[in-house]
C-alpha cells in the first residue's frame, strides 16, 4: 500500500496534537506540544502514528539520516520552526532552521541536498512543522514560501507542491496553532 505524503503530514500533525492534549510540559516549559524539541516531538508523534495506524507506519523508525524512514515508502527529514519562545519573546534566528541555503548544513535546504545524495531508494520528503498564535503575529507563510523559492531558484531542488495540515486550539498560550507542511524532494531531471 502506497502512503501519500498527505497521509504522513496529517498523521504527524495528529500525533503532535495528541501530545498537546496530554498537557505534559516539556522540561520546565508551559504545558503543550509547542516547547518540545524537534527530535522529541518527532519521536513521540511517530510513536502515536505507529499505534494509531500500524498498517501504514508499523515499520517506520527514527534514524540519523533520514530523521524518519518508512521502509520502501519514504525517507523524511523534519524541521521545527517557532517564531516565538515559550516565554512569548521573539526567537531571533528561528527561520534559519529551514532557510540556510548551503549544502552540508542542518537547514531544510541542506536536508534536501542530503536526501538527494543519500542513495536511499525511498521517496524523499521534507516536513516542516511550526507554531503560530491564533492571530499570527509572525505568519509562517513567508518563511515557507522563501524555502520553496530558495530550493527552486538557488539550490535547483525540485519540490512537489506543498501539502499542509493546520490544527488550532493547542493548549500553550504562545504556540496556539500547529502547522505542518510537506514536500516531496524529486530527483534531478
Amino acid at each position: 500500500m502506497d502512503i501519500s505524503l498527505k497521509q504522513v503530514v496529517d498523521a504527524f500533525a495528529e500525533g503532535l496534537q495528541s501530545i498537546d492534549v496530554g498537557k505534559i510540559p516539556h522540561k520546565s516549559f508551559k504545558p503543550g506540544v509547542g516547547p518540545y524539541g524537534e527530535a522529541e516531538a518527532v519521536r513521540l508523534s511517530l510513536q502515536y502514528m505507529r499505534a494509531r495506524s500500524p498498517e501504514l507506519f508499523s515499520k517506520a523508525a527514527t534514524k540519523r539520516l533520514p530523521d524518519v524512514l518508512i521502509p520502501g515508502q519514504w525517507a523524511l527529514e523534519f524541521k521545527i520552526v517557532r517564531p516565538f519562545g515559550d516565554n512569548a519573546l521573539p526567537a531571533e534566528h528561528w527561520s534559519e532552521n529551514i532557510l540556510h541555503p548551503y549544502p552540508g548544513n542542518t537547514s531544510s535546504l541542506g536536508d534536501c541536498m542530503k536526501l538527494l545524495q543519500s542513495g536511499l531508494s525511498e521517496r524523499k520528503g521534507i516536513v516542516v512543522f511550526g507554531y503560530e498564535h491564533v492571530e499570527a503575529v509572525v505568519p509562517l507563510d513567508t518563511a515557507i514560501r522563501a524555502f520553496e523559492l530558495l530550493a527552486a531558484q538557488i539550490m535547483q531542488v525540485k519540490l512537489t507542491p506543498r501539502v499542509e495540515c493546520r490544527i488550532q486550539g493547542l493548549v500553550h498560550p504562545v504556540h496556539q496553532v500547529l502547522r505542518v507542511f510537506g514536500w516531496e524532494v524529486l530527483p534531478p531531471q
